[in-house]
């Protein structure tokens, strides 16, 4: 296993981590405490878990995930060998898609942020966290998939970036957090939450967790150089595209138990024609250089100096298996002269 330094600070996080988004949806607690056997036994030490999970977050699953990691640190005792990370839940722009979360108003405020952070520590059965996120912005902005900025008005309960820093600020103070990070940010938002920090000598953000692929590279747009000139490590989710990446769903496919085929089975982000052209395109450039899909797509996104850690999610030892075969490859220039051709000719199909 490789390791890399997390922002500034003295984490040393596995460039391949372990996401946790299917445990109690397509993965029973026995499935998910083999995984992290797994994991921990192959060098993985970071595992990315959310307060939401599993998703699509639902009220009788809800905080499934967490509980079930909680459950595998008590029997295992190996809190001290993972880097924990979890995260607090932004607002819903339809209150009626979580409601169970807060009454469907999980703004980043004082309240919130305690009464999360709190909770999920119960949860976890830990007194502290490595790195607590900001699952996605508090204010109205571009992520998800969305590609225009909305100039609409933010709700009025939305808390500003100085509220929220300044309460993360205070549970770090308090030992229940150890370093803190973003996640589906903009620039805008980085450079806000820097900006603050130096101005009001407040905790500073240590990463961002935003999607990352073969399918999606607009973090290298603006957003990677702030990996570049402050240190801000990109832990990357959707490394495979929800498993896209590997051929997997091609001609109207859908396995049976995979993550499209039950629990997503209307979602439609990876599934647009330039994306399948795009896809399959990588395919075939991964069967002709003798390697899997999985192995070209997560070799590409750990070769980057802004990426600390790609974050997989898999549904069996054997997928996970076969995503640790990626550590063995070293793309040349002739694999990677093929990749970007490919994106020159059908860039970012799947923001």
């Amino acid at each position: 296993m490789q390791y890399r330094r997390l922002g500034h600070t003295d984490l040393q996080v596995s460039v391949l981590s372990l996401g946790t988004m299917t445990w109690g949806h397509q993965n029973s607690e026995e499935d998910a405490h083999r995984q992290l056997d797994a994991a921990l036994a192959h060098g993985i030490n970071l595992i990315d878990t959310a307060e939401m999970y599993p998703t699509p977050t639902r009220a009788e699953t809800w905080t499934t995930t967490e509980r079930y990691i909680g459950n595998w640190l008590a029997a295992s005792g190996k809190r001290e060998q993972v880097i924990l990370a979890s995260k607090i839940a932004g607002p819903a722009r339809d209150s009626n898609a979580q409601s169970h979360i807060r009454d469907g108003l999980s703004h980043h405020d004082r309240h919130n942020i305690v009464a999360a952070l709190d909770a999920s520590l119960k949860r976890l059965q830990t007194d502290y966290l490595d790195l607590y996120q900001l699952h996605w912005p508090d204010r109205t902005t571009n992520f998800f998939g969305i590609r225009e900025y909305p100039y609409v008005a933010d709700h009025p309960h939305t808390a500003a970036i100085e509220e929220s820093l300044q309460v993360l600020d205070e549970q770090v103070k308090a030992g229940k957090i150890r370093h803190i990070g973003v996640s589906n940010e903009t620039p805008w938002g980085v450079a806000r939450f820097l900006r603050q920090s130096e101005d009001r000598g407040l905790a500073r953000i240590a990463s961002i967790q935003n999607p990352y692929s073969l399918l999606n590279r607009l973090y290298e747009n603006g957003l990677s150089e702030f990996s570049h000139r402050d240190g801000i490590s990109l832990l990357a989710y959707s490394p495979l595209a929800f498993g896209a990446l590997t051929g997997k769903y091609l001609n109207g496919a859908r396995p049976e138990g995979a993550r499209l085929s039950s629990v997503y089975r209307t979602f439609n982000r990876y599934d647009s024609p330039s994306a399948n052209e795009a896809i399959s395109g990588y395919v075939e450039i991964a069967q002709r250089h003798g390697v899997t899909p999985a192995q070209l797509a997560l070799a590409f996104v750990i070769a980057q100096p802004f990426v600390a850690s790609a974050i997989t999610g898999q549904t069996t030892l054997e997928q996970l298996q076969d995503n640790l075969g990626a550590l063995e490859l070293t793309l040349d220039d002739a694999v990677l002269g093929e990749i970007q051709a490919l994106h020159q000719r059908i860039p970012n199909p799947a923001p």
